[in-house]
C-alpha cells in the first residue's frame, strides 16, 4: 500500500498510533490537524500531538481554523483516500466525495452506540464491560456512515480514560491497516447502522465534571476513572481534582466528610463512603491525601460538607 496517497486528519494523542501506522504502511502526503493551542499555566502555544508527528516525519501539516471554509489544500493534494481519527471538526461534504476511495473514519466505539466526541468516557461512566473500534465510511451526519469493520476490547474494572484510550488507539491503528486492502479493492462488506440502537456521547462539559455524592459509589468511581484528573469536588472554597478513590461501607451523611483514614478521608455517598486517596488541590501538584492530612488537624475536616459552593452557582 506504499503507493496509496493518504490525507490524514486528526488532533489528539489518541490518533497518534493511527497516523504512525499509516506512515509505515502508506504514503501520507498531507496531515490536517486543529490549530496550535495554548497549554499549561504559562499558556505556551503548542502544536497538537498529530502536528508534532507530521513535523517529525517531514509531512506537510495544514491547520485550518474552519475546515468547512478552508479546504482547498486538501483538494489540491489529489489524495486517494482521506482517513480521519478524532479530528475535532465536521468534515464538509465536498471532501467526503472527492477521493477515489472516499473518506474513512476510525471511531472509538461500537457504532451505532456512542456517536459523538466522548465515546471512551461514556463507556466507562456507564459501566460497560466492553467497547471497541469502528472503521466506517464518513457521511454528512455525526458518525452515521456505513460500518466497514469492528473489533471489541474488554473494559477492566481498573481501566481509566488513559489506559482504555491506549488500548483502543492501538486496536484502531491495527484494524485500519487490516481493513484498508478490502477498501481499496472494493471487497469490504459494509453494514448500515441500525438507527433504533443509536446513542450519543457528547463532549464532556465543565458542569459535568463535578462529582455528585448523591450517587452510588460505583457511579462515582466510574466517573473518576473516566474523567481522570478532571472530575472534582469543592471543599472550603478550594477545588480538588480527583485521581483515585476507594470504598468504605460506613454509612454517614451524604456529601459530608464523615471519617478520616490513614490513606484519605471518606465522603458520604448513597451506599457508603467514597474515600478520596489522591487528588490535585487547585494551584498545586498531584498528591496523596495521606500527605495532605499530615499538614492539618484531621478532626477539623469531620463534618465539612463538600460542593456547597458549586450548588450555589
Amino acid at each position: 500500500m506504499k503507493n496509496l496517497k493518504v490525507v490524514f486528519m486528526g488532533t489528539p494523542e489518541f490518533a497518534v498510533p493511527v497516523l504512525e501506522k499509516l506512515i509505515e504502511e502508506t504514503n501520507v502526503i498531507l496531515v490536517v490537524s486543529q490549530p496550535d493551542s495554548y497549554v499549561g499555566r504559562k499558556k505556551i502555544l503548542t502544536p497538537s500531538p498529530i502536528k508534532q508527528v507530521a513535523l517529525e516525519n517531514n509531512i506537510p501539516c495544514f491547520t485550518p481554523t474552519n475546515i468547512k471554509k478552508d479546504y482547498d489544500k486538501v483538494l489540491e493534494s489529489n489524495a486517494d483516500i482521506i482517513i480521519t481519527c478524532a479530528y475535532g471538526q465536521i468534515i464538509p461534504k465536498v471532501l467526503l466525495d472527492f477521493p477515489k476511495y472516499k473518506c474513512v473514519n476510525v471511531h472509538a466505539s461500537l457504532l451505532p452506540k456512542y456517536r459523538g466526541g466522548a465515546p471512551i468516557e461514556a463507556s466507562i461512566i456507564n459501566g460497560d464491560d466492553e467497547t471497541g473500534i469502528t472503521i466506517m465510511y464518513m457521511a454528512p451526519g455525526m458518525d452515521d456512515g456505513d460500518i466497514i469493520k469492528q473489533s471489541k476490547v474488554s473494559i477492566l474494572d481498573n481501566d481509566n480514560i488513559n489506559t482504555l484510550s491506549d488500548k483502543l488507539s492501538i486496536l484502531g491503528s491495527n484494524l485500519l491497516i487490516e481493513t484498508l486492502p478490502s477498501i481499496i479493492d472494493g471487497t469490504c462488506n459494509v453494514i448500515k447502522q441500525d438507527d433504533s440502537k443509536v446513542t450519543y456521547a457528547y463532549i464532556i462539559k465543565r458542569k459535568d465534571e463535578v462529582l455528585d455524592f448523591n450517587n452510588n459509589y460505583k457511579d462515582i468511581y466510574n466517573k473518576v476513572r473516566a474523567l481522570y484528573n478532571r472530575s472534582y469536588f469543592v471543599m472550603n472554597n478550594i477545588e480538588y481534582k480527583v485521581i483515585s478513590v476507594r470504598f468504605e461501607k460506613n454509612i454517614g451523611s451524604v456529601g459530608v466528610i464523615n471519617n478520616i483514614y490513614k490513606d484519605g478521608f471518606g465522603i458520604g455517598c448513597k451506599d457508603g463512603e467514597v474515600v478520596i486517596t489522591e487528588f490535585i488541590p487547585s494551584g498545586k501538584k498531584q498528591m496523596l491525601v495521606s500527605s495532605f492530612l499530615n499538614g492539618i488537624k484531621n478532626n477539623s475536616l469531620i463534618g465539612v460538607r463538600v460542593n456547597e459552593e458549586t450548588e450555589k452557582r
